[in-house]
């Protein structure tokens, strides 16, 4: 199945609605939450080459670093810190155009200048954050909000 996705062309607004379908489609029937978010994390990746892409996982008072694709990344984040633990906290997307200037970002790479963090609610409680980074500063929107939030709506978690 994943050999079906193919990269989108077009405006953002078309490549994520494109990829929001085959992501859909790839995840339907299986079970193991695990593989799912490796999926759409290398989808997300390969789709716009974003600098990293990944999940962190609420364990406890914690967010445990998940299947992520790019470079190495901070294992542990506290629960309101930085900017995946804001979003964490404060159950809401969390869009930064600068992250030098986010007060407490965690700096797991110099190398990432922008971030959008998507929390990943269920039945009313955060479960997981997906961390998107890119090299280029005010990468990201809401366009991007909007659709990855539709994304991670997709996502069951199982185990």
């Amino acid at each position: 199945m994943a050999d079906d996705l193919t990269i989108a062309t077009g405006t953002k607004e078309e490549q994520y609605t494109l990829l929001t379908k085959q992501i859909a489609a790839l995840i339907e029937g299986e079970d193991d939450t695990i593989a799912n978010l490796a999926n759409i994390a290398a989808a997300l990746k390969e789709q716009f080459n974003f600098w990293w892409v990944g999940f962190y996982f609420v364990k406890q008072d914690q967010l445990v670093l998940g299947p992520f694709q790019g470079p190495i990344a901070c294992t542990r984040i506290a629960y309101g810190r930085g900017v995946c633990g804001t979003a964490w906290k404060d159950q809401r997307t969390l869009i930064v155009d600068d992250v030098d200037r986010f007060p407490g970002h965690i700096a797991c790479s110099s190398l990432s200048k922008s971030e959008i963090v998507v929390p990943i609610i269920k039945n009313g409680k955060c479960v997981a954050v997906l961390d998107i980074d890119s090299e280029h500063l005010a990468h990201f929107d809401q366009i991007d909000a909007k659709h990855l939030e539709t994304i991670m709506d997709l996502i069951r978690f199982s185990n």
